[in-house]
């Protein structure tokens, strides 16, 4: 996205990361990435759109791309991983996770002498180990139903969708109907009365590899809790008990992450799962996974993870991704966690009923400099389905409640206005959210509010000084010329530049107008 060629101009965060360093006995059988030069197509030369590979890709995500999409159509991107190189690289003991065709990759299970001779491969542009998930956990509290409003609607969600005003959304029509959203998660108790049979499009579990995201006989007890709870806060349906902030939205699960402790869940299981939701046509992603073993700060840099790569390739493939935050405010780490760092992801953080922000929710800004997160919504005392039966709810805390809150939003907003792109939907949150004039690397752009998404208006944006229908370089030192000679202008061009609200012209709004190109 734009934000890098900016920060040149503007001054940029002290960085300091050690280089991740790691032992490992070379006939031990590890995950890795292998990343081949090219698809026996080295370029887009000679590329056929009309070529059978592309079978895998709906008319559904054809039609998003085409609307919503910067790559539109078939592309590059999907053509397959050769066939042929990867045969020429596997021997029998060495076994295939996943295949990507955006990454033009696959991943395997081998030892490291092994993948030193990867090294002398013609085909092999590069290997590399591939990253842990850094846990993403909701803290399930004990339920406190004087907490929470009871509404006979929407029972105890009530509070969760009003603070972001969600309500006024459903009252106005936005249920998310006809919008597909995709949940990448540790499994989903489809049994629960939340899901709807008939509004889960397909489900594909990426670890046994097979369309069952329940738990089966070889799962742990609670490998689909996490999923449950946040999938019913996105778009569950129990009439009078819950209603998710899209509670007429389509489903596709995927599950992604293994909770026993003694596996690692890893990152080429999340970008496998981004590409099947977007050949199948997704909407919005909403992902409460999060990866940091082995990764620095530095590396937070919206250019390095994988998994924050796989987010950039889904947006300009007509996706909005929403990701948690990660949930280490209170922890040595503190900072967000890949691929939260990606400029074009909707990261979340958390708050409170009362709208504080949570002690855990983790902080900004990425390693380039750029504010995180993007919003905010409710992540304390959390309303959702349980699995304990078909019936059971729980009340939980975590990035993890909150980021499907602000997916669910994404769909609303996508129903108000199925033409407007990932990067515009991300926009109107943000713009709209309660601390857009003043936003931090704590808070965000502060919480979001839906129903001022929906209505957030594009024709006159704010700071754009030069009037190019973007923000930029050229509008920072045109407002920085207006503020330090004090040059006349009209009304509406002091309504334009007059960012942080306070009714003048100062360094003040330069400030936020380099903090929003920085980040939009």
């Amino acid at each position: 996205m734009n934000s890098a060629r900016y920060r040149r101009y503007f001054f940029i965060a002290v960085l300091l990361g050690g280089l991740s360093v790691f032992g490992q006995d070379t006939d031990t059988y590890n995950p890795y990435w292998v990343y081949f030069y090219d698809k026996e197509i080295s370029d887009e030369v000679g590329f056929d759109v009309s070529d059978p590979e592309f079978s895998h890709l709906t008319p559904r995500a054809l039609n998003r791309r085409a609307i919503r999409g910067t790559t539109r159509g078939p592309s590059y991107l999907d053509l397959p991983v050769s066939e042929v190189y990867i045969q020429d690289i596997l021997r029998s003991d060495i076994k295939v996770r996943a295949v990507s065709r955006w990454l033009n990759a696959i991943s395997i299970m081998a030892p490291a002498s092994y993948i030193e001779e990867l090294a002398q491969n013609s085909t092999v542009k590069k290997t590399r180990r591939i990253h842990k998930v850094s846990k993403r956990s909701i803290k399930e509290i004990s339920r406190d139903d004087e907490i929470y409003f009871h509404d006979t609607d929407y029972g105890d969600s009530f509070d969760q969708n009003d603070q972001i005003n969600a309500i006024a959304a459903h009252e106005a029509g936005y249920t998310g109907t006809d919008v597909w959203l995709l949940m990448l998660d540790t499994g989903f108790f489809t049994d629960h009365l939340a899901f709807q049979q008939e509004r889960i499009v397909a489900e594909y579990d990426f670890i046994q590899s097979d369309s069952i995201t329940q738990n089966q006989e070889n799962d742990p007890a609670n490998q689909h809790n996490h999923g449950t709870a946040t999938a019913s806060a996105a778009g569950g349906f129990i009439a009078g008990e819950l209603r998710g902030v899209a509670f007429d939205c389509k489903y596709l699960l995927a599950k992604t992450e293994i909770v026993n402790e003694e596996i690692q869940a890893e990152e080429d299981y999340f970008v496998a799962a981004l590409e099947w939701g977007e050949a199948l046509g997704a909407d919005v992603v909403s992902s409460s996974l999060g990866y940091l073993d082995w990764y620095t700060y530095a590396d937070l840099d919206g250019e390095t993870a994988v998994t924050t790569r796989g987010v950039d390739i889904a947006v300009g493939l007509g996706m909005v991704c929403v990701t948690a935050a990660g949930n280490e405010g209170n922890t040595d780490w503190y900072y967000i966690i890949a691929p939260a760092d990606a400029d074009s992801a909707i990261s979340v953080g958390a708050v409170d009923a009362t709208n504080t922000i949570a002690n855990f929710s983790s902080h900004g800004p990425t390693s380039d400099g750029r504010i995180k997160p993007e919003v905010l919504a409710r992540g304390v005392s959390t309303f959702a389905a349980g699995t304990a039966s078909t019936a059971a709810f729980i009340s939980a805390n975590g990035t993890s409640l909150s980021t499907p809150l602000v997916a669910g939003a994404a769909a609303l907003i996508l129903e108000a206005h199925p033409q407007w792109t990932p990067m515009m939907v991300r926009a109107a949150l943000m713009m709209t959210a309660d601390g857009s004039r003043s936003p931090d690397n704590t808070r965000g752009f502060g919480l979001i509010d839906v129903m001022a998404a929906i209505n957030y208006d594009f024709g006159i944006v704010p700071g754009d000084v030069t009037e190019d229908d973007e923000l930029n370089v050229s509008d920072a030192v045109l407002l920085l010329e207006w503020v330090l000679n004090d040059i006349d202008i009209t009304e509406i061009q002091f309504e334009v530049a007059d960012i942080n609200g306070d009714n003048q012209l100062n360094i003040l709004d330069i400030v936020v107008l380099v903090e929003w190109i920085l980040t939009l």
